[in-house]
């Protein structure tokens, strides 16, 4: 049984030129039916914006999600940084709220100099520190989606994703298969090895919803480098054996194309899903 996969760009479309609360009919007009709003450089969404990205992703049965900015780092051992990041994702959960957002995506940290367990336990003492805030402020309505990421120097290996995801409430993976695979170095390629990935966060996870990130990536031994369109086929992860895996698990799934060309890249990896579904490759 194949189930509901939402496509969507991380950012407004590439020609979209209006206000953001109304990008969703928009994205809707494409025939996507997913948007992630990039805060990656700081949350500066008004609370109007966000509420009419709300009210417009409702009309037009738009699923969003909310990139929080890069600029986190809950592992780090100077107590201000964290405190920063903790203000950073506080503010990305309030416009979440507001948003209707179903995932707040954010990048959990660097090892900056510890050993990967102490980084690692010092992001979860965070985190801790974290959902105090947003029990006393009041916001209710959150899931924050810590992601796979790209480099060898950050928290966030896939066993790391999910001992967090483990260890708190209202708390799922966003699963970037460009960072596994930078991270990794050039792995995983085949539909096996993407099936190792679904079935280890089935056996320690309750999944229902993946969300995913997907783009083609340059990498170099330290990870991640640069993002890559659909069309320039030199770089991984290679697309195919990653439907064919996310069809096999059955699960839904909303996947956000992050390439230069986002939402027409979106629309091509539609037509290749839809063209798996059918058999016709």
């Amino acid at each position: 049984m194949i189930n509901m996969i939402r496509l969507g760009p991380a950012g407004n479309p590439v020609n979209y030129k209006g206000e953001s609360s109304k990008v969703c009919s928009y994205i809707r007009a494409m025939n996507l039916d997913a948007y992630e709003y990039q805060a990656t450089y700081g949350v500066r969404v008004s609370e109007r914006i966000a509420k009419g990205i709300k009210e417009d992703s409702s009309k037009n049965d738009i699923i969003v999600s909310i990139h929080a900015p890069y600029y986190i780092n809950l592992s780090s051992p100077k107590d201000d940084v964290r405190e920063r990041s903790i203000e950073r994702l506080m503010q990305a959960a309030r416009a979440g709220e507001w948003m209707g957002a179903y995932r707040i995506v954010f990048h959990p940290g660097f090892y900056s100099g510890q050993d990967k367990e102490k980084a690692l336990k010092v992001c979860e003492e965070s985190i801790s520190l974290l959902l105090e805030e947003i029990e006393a402020s009041e916001i209710r309505d959150f899931c924050f989606a810590p992601e796979t990421t790209g480099r060898i120097s950050q928290v966030g290996s896939l066993s790391e994703i999910i001992e967090i995801c483990q260890s708190f409430d209202n708390f799922e993976p966003t699963i970037d298969f460009a960072h596994i695979y930078a991270r990794r170095r050039g792995a995983p390629k085949e539909i096996e090895d993407y099936m190792n990935i679904l079935n280890l966060l089935e056996d320690n996870l309750d999944i229902e919803h993946l969300h995913c990130h997907y783009t083609r990536i340059e990498y170099t031994d330290k990870g991640e480098k640069k993002h890559h369109s659909l069309d320039e086929k030199d770089y991984g992860p290679p697309l195919k054996p990653i439907l064919y895996a996310l069809i096999e698990k059955g699960w839904d799934y909303t996947i956000i194309c992050e390439t230069p060309h986002r939402d027409l890249d979106a629309l091509k990896i539609k037509e290749i899903l839809m063209d798996i579904s059918s058999g016709k490759i």
